[in-house]
């Protein structure tokens, strides 16, 4: 068993205004992303399944094309391999859930 606290753990800025910290076990990445208002990612694809968790805030989520607007409580699986691209509208906290392991993450 592997224990971690959430504020021990650095803070690494993926994108601009994507902040988030990282926890990588040997089958996933879990992301607690803190986001400021109208920060993007652009449209991308990875071999990685993801799940977007929203917490707080408004957030964007174009996958495959359509565009949805998800607000605290929303949760949406991006199968591998899938063009995706977001904005948050406002201030967001997000857990992404990725599987395999994001390594470039580590």
């Amino acid at each position: 068993m592997q224990e971690q606290r959430l504020d021990d753990l650095p803070v690494k800025e993926i994108f601009p205004g994507y902040r988030g910290r990282f926890v990588h076990s040997d089958g996933m990445t879990i992301v607690y992303w803190d986001i400021d208002a109208g920060a993007p990612v652009p449209e991308h694809a990875h071999v990685h399944e993801q799940v977007v968790n929203v917490l707080a805030g408004e957030f964007e989520l174009t996958v495959a094309g359509e565009a949805r607007r998800l607000g605290p409580g929303s949760v949406v699986v991006i199968p591998g391999n899938v063009r995706h691209a977001a904005r948050a509208v406002t201030d967001c906290r997000i857990i992404d859930v990725f599987h395999p392991v994001r390594e470039e993450y580590r």
